[in-house]
């Protein structure tokens, strides 16, 4: 089971990076959070890191339910993967997801201090599972699916949000929280569309935005959308550091000239690459502003 366990999780899951991951979005959030409501002295100890593999293994805890909520179309469109080509089985991975949830939920209690965020984001994360005990109606519908299973970035932004609230006695609701959930949520979204959308001629039977709406209608969507983020993120940007905003413009600019590439000559521009691109240098830009902001705090991190 060990052997099969490593296929599936080198092939879907690499542990490493998304381990990796897992902890920089909770210390985003957490650092955000933190230096927007002009708390600049921090003590980091084992609960921060427990947050970060919190995010991580819920973020596996999705993978797997979606292999077993996609199995029947896994098998005609992705034959090759671990689970459809037989080569991890239904029982490896409800093993690896009951030990996953046990992990998780005994962390949780003894480390964190936002027990009732964690269960609520366990819980939504079950109905999203379960597809809300209407799988004949979510399932044949890709905008519904989008509506029901997205708002989950929030809970996740949430449940890192309010531990550090709690920590540190800062209001959960707040200006500047609120900025933060949102922004971080923004990303998310329109990677969740722009991963589904394919120029035409290059369809196949998986169901696409640009399948249903069209190659353009969707990446219409995403600039508005980002529209919105530009706000939400400018805002968000300008209690760190006002100057820095000028980043922040400049990386829209260049996603939505990139978008409109893709309008003009979606064979040759692809929307997908564009999406990754931005999405880690946004992430890399957030992350020099924080240590920027914290160097020029000049304020010692706690362990």
């Amino acid at each position: 089971m060990l052997k099969r366990w490593g296929i599936y999780c080198k092939e879907m899951y690499p542990l490493i990076p998304r381990v990796l991951l897992g902890i920089m979005l909770f210390f985003e959030i957490y650092f955000l959070v933190l230096l927007t409501n002009g708390k600049t002295e921090f003590n980091i100890g084992i609960s921060e890191f427990v947050g970060g593999f919190t995010v991580f293994g819920f973020l596996l805890l999705l993978r797997i339910a979606d292999d077993f909520k996609d199995y029947k179309t896994d098998l005609k469109l992705f034959p090759k993967r671990p689970l459809p080509s037989g080569r991890v089985t239904k029982k490896d991975l409800t093993a690896l997801l009951v030990i996953d949830v046990a992990a998780l939920l005994v962390l949780n209690i003894v480390f964190m201090n936002n027990i009732f965020y964690f269960l609520f984001l366990m819980l939504y994360g079950t109905l999203m599972s379960l597809w809300f005990f209407n799988r004949k109606i979510i399932q044949k519908s890709l905008p519904l699916a989008l509506i029901t299973h997205n708002p989950i970035q929030l809970i996740v932004n949430l449940y890192a949000i309010s531990f550090t609230c709690i920590k540190y006695g800062v209001p959960l609701i707040s200006y500047a929280n609120i900025l933060v959930l949102f922004s971080l949520y923004f990303d998310g979204l329109v990677w969740e569309i722009g991963r589904k959308i394919r120029a035409p001629g290059t369809e196949t039977e998986y169901t696409t935005y640009s399948k249903i709406f069209g190659y353009k209608k969707p990446v219409y969507f995403i600039m508005a959308v980002m529209l919105v983020d530009l706000v939400t993120s400018s805002l968000m940007v300008m209690e760190l550091f006002k100057p820095a905003v000028i980043g922040t413009v400049l990386g829209y600019v260049w996603f939505f000239l990139g978008c409109l590439r893709f309008l003009k000559n979606p064979v040759k521009h692809k929307i997908q690459p564009l999406m990754e691109r931005y999405l880690y240098v946004t992430e890399l830009y957030i992350v020099v502003l924080i240590v920027s902001y914290l160097g020029a705090a000049m304020q010692p991190v706690k362990f």
